[in-house]
C-alpha cells in the first residue's frame, strides 16, 4: 500500500513539474532573451577614473618608496652584523633586503605590465 502511494506522489510531481514549471521556466528565458536594454554610455571616462588612477598611482609610488628605505636600511645592517660576525642578525637583514627588494621592485613590476 506505502508503496502505491510513494508512486503516486512520484507522478503527481513530475507531472506538475511538466504542466506547471517547464513551461514558466521557459517562458520566463524567453521573456528575457527578448528584452532589450539601450546602454547610454559616455565615449570619455577618463574624467570619472582619473581619480582612481592619481589614487593607484599614488600608492604604487609610496610602495617602492618605503621598499628602497627598508632595503638601504637592511643593506646597512646587514654590514655590520657581517663586520661583527654575527649570523643571526645576518639572517634577519637578509630577509629585509629581499622584502626591499620586492617592494622596490613591484612598483616597477606593476608600471611595465600597465597597471
Amino acid at each position: 500500500m506505502r508503496d502505491n502511494t510513494n508512486k503516486k506522489k512520484q507522478k503527481s510531481i513530475a507531472g506538475f513539474c511538466k504542466r506547471v514549471l517547464v513551461p514558466s521556466f521557459a517562458g520566463a528565458m524567453y521573456a528575457m532573451s527578448r528584452m532589450a536594454v539601450t546602454v547610454f554610455a559616455a565615449g570619455d571616462t577618463s574624467a570619472v577614473t582619473k581619480p582612481l588612477d592619481n589614487l593607484k598611482t599614488l600608492v604604487i609610488a609610496v610602495i617602492g618608496a618605503v621598499g628602497i628605505i627598508i632595503l638601504a636600511k637592511n643593506v646597512m645592517e646587514f654590514a655590520q652584523a657581517y663586520q661583527q660576525q654575527d649570523s643571526s642578525t645576518m639572517n634577519s637583514a637578509l630577509k629585509g633586503i629581499v622584502a626591499g627588494a620586492m617592494m622596490a621592485g613591484i612598483s616597477s613590476v606593476l608600471t611595465f605590465l600597465g597597471f
